[in-house]
C-alpha cells in the first residue's frame, strides 16, 4: 500500500474503493493476499430478520447479545469492552451514572447511554459473561449486585430513579419536574392501546396518545387509536397531546396498504380507507378538547397532516415537515391538500396577486418541499405564524405541550366551526396549471405522468372548475375533491410502479 501510495482519501483508494461500472456504483475492498480491489460479498447474518421487526430498542439488543452466530460474538465482545470501560471511568469523568449517558444521549446521539444499555441486556448476567472473556466491570458494580440492586436505574410511582454509588442506594434523577417521559409513565399510566398506539394519562386530565408502528407509519391501527383518543379525551378529560419518543414522529401512511388496496383494485376499499383518514384529521380540527401535536424528526405526508389539522403545534427545532406524496405518484389524502387550499384562502388580502400565492402553495406540494427545521416549516405553510410554536429541548417537548392544552382549557377552549367561506381561485388558477405542466412536458422536466398528477393537485387547491374566482365553498367540498383525486391517481399504473418502487427498493421512482 505505502508503495502503490494508497495513503488516504484523496488518492481515491486505501482499504476500499469506489468505482462505477455500467452507471452503477460500486465499492470495493482490498484483498490482502493478492493486493487487488475485490467485489467483497455482502455478509448475511440471520439475527437481523430476527430484530427486523422488533421496535424496542432494549429488545432487539437482548436478541443480539443472545445470538450464537458471529454477529452474537462481535457485539458480546463490543458491549464487554464498553461495560468495562465504562464503569471504570466513574468516578474520574462523573460521580454519576445517568450523567454519562446524558452525555452520550444528548451530546453523541445516543439512543441509550452505555449504562442504560447494560440495563436493557441485563447486569448480573454480563457481568458473569464478562469474566468468562477476561473482562471484569468496576468493583462498585459488584458492591450493587450484592447490595440487592439488579439494575442501574428503576421506575417507582412515575419517578425514574438511579443507582448512587457512594449511599448505594437509589436516588431520584433530578430535574423531573420540569419534563415528562412516556416511558417512565408506561407501567403506571397507560389506559389504552391496541398494536399500533398506546393512550397515557397525562395526569390533569391531559391525554397523550404515541404512535409505536414502524417508522411511526399511520394506518388502521393509528386512525383507530387516534379517534379512540379524541372519545376518551372528550368523555372523560379535558385535552390531548399527540407524541411519541421514537426517533421520529410520522413517516407518513402506510403505503403498503394503499399499494395493496390498489393492485387489487379494492377501490370501495381504498375509498372507505381515505374517508376515514380525511373524518380521522377532521376530528382533530373539530373535538371538543383542545388537540396538541409534539412532532420531531420526520413530520412527513400523512404525519404532517395530522400536525395540520391540530389547535396547536408545538414542535421540535429539529423537525422536518413536508407533504411528499408527490414522489409516489399521489397527493395528500388525509385532509393535507385541502388544508393549503385553505390557509391559501385566510392568507389573501386585497391588493395582493393571487396567482402568486397559488403558485406557492402548488409547488410546496408539488416539489414535495421538505423543512430543514422546524423554523422553515413556517416559511413553507406547514406551521402557523402566531400559532404554532418550536421548542429547542426534546426532553421539555412534551411537558411544555401538556402546559400549552391546560393553559388553552383554562382561557374556555370552544372548538371552532366548520368552515365553508373557503374561498378558491377555480379557473383562474387552474389555467396557471395546465399552461405551466404543458410547457415542463414538452421542455422534458416532467413527465406525463407528472402532468397528471399536477392537474389533480391544482384542481384540489384551485377548488375545482369554478369559473367565478373567490367563490366560497366548504372543507368538505374539497375534501371529497382531494379523495376523488387521489383515487384517481391510485387507478393509474405509473403510480401503482412508483408505490412498489418506494416499498420494494426504498427510491422513488420517475415515470
Amino acid at each position: 500500500m505505502l508503495d502503490n501510495k494508497w495513503l488516504a482519501s484523496n488518492t481515491k483508494q486505501v482499504f476500499f474503493k469506489k468505482v462505477v461500472e455500467d452507471g452503477k456504483k460500486k465499492f470495493l475492498s482490498l484483498d490482502f493476499n493478492t493486493i487487488e480491489y475485490v467485489e467483497a460479498p455482502k455478509p448475511k447474518f440471520s439475527v437481523f430478520e430476527k430484530t427486523k421487526g422488533v421496535d424496542d430498542l432494549r429488545k432487539r439488543m437482548k436478541i443480539l447479545i443472545e445470538d450464537k452466530g458471529k454477529a452474537g460474538t462481535f457485539y458480546r465482545a463490543a458491549f464487554n469492552s464498553l461495560f468495562q470501560f465504562a464503569s471504570n471511568r466513574i468516578p474520574e469523568i462523573s460521580d454519576d451514572i445517568y450523567k454519562v449517558d446524558d452525555a452520550l444521549n444528548a451530546g453523541f446521539g445516543w439512543k441509550l447511554g452505555p449504562f442504560q444499555t447494560w440495563d436493557a441486556i441485563g447486569v448480573a448476567d454480563t457481568v458473569k459473561a464478562m469474566e468468562e472473556a477476561g473482562k471484569k466491570a468496576a468493583q462498585w458494580v459488584y458492591d450493587m449486585l450484592e447490595s440487592g440492586a439488579t439494575s442501574f436505574y428503576k421506575v417507582e410511582n412515575g419517578k425514574k430513579y438511579y443507582y448512587d454509588i457512594p449511599t448505594k442506594s437509589y436516588k431520584e434523577i433530578p430535574g423531573q419536574e420540569e419534563t415528562l417521559s412516556l416511558d417512565v409513565l408506561r407501567e403506571t399510566n397507560v389506559i389504552w392501546e391496541n398494536n399500533d398506539t398506546t393512550i397515557f394519562d397525562l395526569g390533569d386530565g391531559v391525554l397523550n396518545i404515541e404512535f409505536h408502528t414502524k417508522m411511526n407509519t399511520i394506518g388502521q391501527g393509528v386512525l383507530q387509536g387516534l379517534n379512540k383518543a379524541i372519545d376518551l379525551a372528550e368523555a372523560d378529560y379535558a385535552a390531548l397531546v399527540i407524541s411519541n419518543e421514537g426517533d421520529h414522529f410520522s413517516a407518513g401512511a402506510n403505503v403498503g396498504m394503499i399499494f395493496m388496496l390498489a393492485v387489487e383494485q379494492e377501490w370501495d376499499e381504498l375509498n372507505f380507507a381515505i374517508q376515514m383518514f380525511q373524518k380521522t384529521t377532521m376530528r382533530l380540527r373539530y373535538s371538543s378538547i383542545p388537540v396538541i401535536a409534539a412532532p420531531h424528526g420526520m413530520a412527513l405526508g400523512g404525519g404532517c397532516e395530522v400536525c395540520m389539522h391540530s389547535d396547536k403545534v408545538i414542535a421540535h427545532a429539529e423537525t422536518y415537515m413536508g407533504l411528499v406524496e408527490f414522489g409516489v405518484g399521489l397527493i395528500p389524502g388525509g385532509g393535507g391538500t385541502k388544508e393549503f387550499a385553505v390557509r391559501l384562502s385566510d392568507e389573501l388580502k386585497d391588493g395582493d396577486i393571487r396567482t402568486n400565492a397559488f403558485t406557492n402553495k402548488f409547488l410546496t406540494i408539488g416539489q414535495a418541499k421538505v423543512s430543514t427545521s422546524a423554523y422553515e416549516a413556517f416559511d413553507l405553510g406547514y406551521l402557523r405564524n402566531g400559532t404554532d410554536e418550536v421548542i429547542v429541548s426534546k426532553v421539555h417537548q412534551l411537558a411544555y405541550a401538556k402546559k400549552v392544552a391546560l393553559n388553552m382549557v383554562e382561557k374556555g377552549y370552544s372548538k371552532p366551526a366548520a368552515r365553508k367561506d373557503i374561498k378558491v381561485l377555480g379557473r383562474e388558477a387552474l389555467g396557471l396549471v395546465y399552461v405551466g405542466a404543458d410547457g415542463m412536458t414538452e421542455a422534458k422536466y416532467m413527465s406525463e405522468h407528472d402532468k397528471l398528477i399536477a392537474e389533480k393537485l391544482g384542481t384540489v387547491i384551485a377548488g375545482g372548475e369554478i369559473s367565478k374566482s373567490l367563490t366560497e365553498v366548504s372543507e368538505q367540498y374539497l375534501l371529497d375533491l382531494e379523495r376523488k383525486a387521489f383515487i384517481e391517481l391510485c387507478m393509474q399504473r405509473k403510480t401503482m410502479e412508483r408505490m412498489q418502487s418506494l416499498i420494494t427498493k426504498g427510491k422513488i421512482l420517475r415515470n
